[in-house]
C-alpha cells in the first residue's frame, strides 16, 4: 500500500467518522423541525423557516455532489485557519450545550463552517458556500418575532385593499387601520397574516430556481426579486380577502380551510408556482432580446458574404 492510498483510506475514516457524529448529534434536531414545519406543531416564528423542507434535502444533494472535489482539496497547514476552525467548532459545541433553543438551532451552522475552515481552509469553504446559505437561511430564529414591529404599514395596506375589493362586491366593509368590519364580525389582519412567511419562502425558493438555472444577470435577478415581491403582496391581499370575505359572511368552515388547513398550503404553492413562470418568462424575454440583438444589422453582428480569397 502506499503512502497516498493510505493517507487517503485514513482521510476518507476521519470524514465518515465526523460526519457519522453529527448526524446522531443532529438527526434529532432536524427531525423535530422537519415535524414541526409537517405538523405545524411548532412555534410560529419557526414555522416561518418551513422553506428548509425544499432548501435542507438541496444542501445535502449539492454537498454529496461535489464530494471529489472536496476529496481531492489539500488540507490546510495554515496555523490561523486552523485556530480559526478550531474556535468556531468550540462555539459550535457551545451552543449545542446551551440551553438557547435559536444557539442550540446555529450551533449546526457554526460547526460546519468550522470544519470547512480547519479542514480545507478558504477554498473548502468557498466550494460548500451555497450549501451553508441554504442551511443558514432555513435555520429556525426569531428574526420573524424582531420584524413584526415593522408591518403596520403593511398590515394597513392589506387591510385597505382588501376592504376597497370587498366593497366593489357590494358588501358593506368598514376599515379601521388593521381591522376589517364585516356583518359585525371582526377580522384583524396581524403581524403574522402580513405575507412575511410567505416572503421569505418565496425569497428562499427564487434563490433556488436562480441557483437551478444559472442566472447571474444582475438585472435579471433584480427583475425577478422585484416580481416576487409584487407575487407575494398581491398574493397575500387576495388571501386576505377570501378570509375576510368568508368570515363575515360566516363560512367559517372555508374560512378555516383557508388559514389553518391545507387549502392554504395550496395556496401557497400556486403561488410559488407564478414565481417559476415569472423566471421563466423572463428568460424567454431575454432569449428574445437577444436573438433580435443578433439578428440587427445595425450593429453589425451580421453583414454581407465576403467573396472568398
Amino acid at each position: 500500500m502506499t503512502l497516498e492510498t493510505s493517507r487517503k483510506l485514513s482521510f476518507d475514516r476521519s470524514t465518515i467518522a465526523l460526519f457519522s457524529l453529527l448526524l446522531i448529534l443532529y438527526v434529532p434536531l432536524l427531525a423535530y423541525w422537519v415535524y414541526g414545519w409537517l405538523t405545524k406543531n411548532i412555534s410560529i416564528e419557526h414555522e416561518y423557516f418551513s422553506h428548509g423542507l425544499l432548501g435542507l434535502p438541496f444542501a445535502a444533494y449539492l454537498c454529496w455532489h461535489r464530494r471529489e472535489r472536496w476529496r481531492h482539496m489539500p488540507d490546510t497547514t495554515n496555523p490561523t485557519r486552523q485556530i480559526l476552525g478550531l474556535s468556531l467548532l468550540i462555539l459550535g459545541v457551545s451552543f449545542y450545550l446551551s440551553n438557547l433553543t435559536d444557539l442550540i438551532n446555529l450551533s449546526l451552522f457554526t460547526l460546519l463552517i468550522g470544519f470547512c475552515i480547519g479542514l480545507k481552509g478558504w477554498p473548502g469553504l468557498r466550494l460548500q458556500a451555497f450549501p451553508l446559505l441554504l442551511l443558514l437561511l432555513a435555520t429556525p430564529n426569531e428574526i420573524p418575532y424582531l420584524l413584526t414591529p415593522y408591518t403596520l404599514p403593511l398590515q394597513s395596506l392589506i387591510a385597505g385593499v382588501a376592504g376597497f375589493i370587498l366593497t366593489q362586491l357590494g358588501m358593506d366593509v368598514r376599515v379601521d387601520q388593521i381591522y376589517l368590519f364585516v356583518n359585525d364580525r371582526i377580522v384583524e389582519v396581524a403581524p403574522y397574516c402580513a405575507g412575511l412567511k410567505m416572503l421569505f419562502t418565496s425569497f428562499y425558493v427564487g434563490l433556488l430556481l436562480l441557483y437551478w438555472t444559472g442566472q447571474t444577470s444582475r438585472q435579471t435577478i433584480a427583475y425577478f426579486y422585484a416580481g416576487i415581491i409584487f407575487i407575494s403582496v398581491t398574493a397575500n391581499i387576495v388571501r386576505n380577502t377570501l378570509l375576510t370575505f368568508f368570515h363575515g359572511t360566516g363560512q367559517d368552515a372555508a374560512f378555516q380551510w383557508l388559514h389553518d388547513g391545507w387549502g392554504g398550503d395550496v395556496y401557497s404553492t400556486a403561488m410559488l408556482g407564478l414565481i417559476v413562470l415569472w423566471l421563466r418568462s423572463l428568460e424567454a424575454w431575454n432569449a428574445a432580446a437577444e436573438d433580435d440583438f443578433e439578428s440587427d444589422p445595425e450593429n453589425g453582428c451580421e453583414t454581407e458574404p465576403q467573396p472568398g480569397i
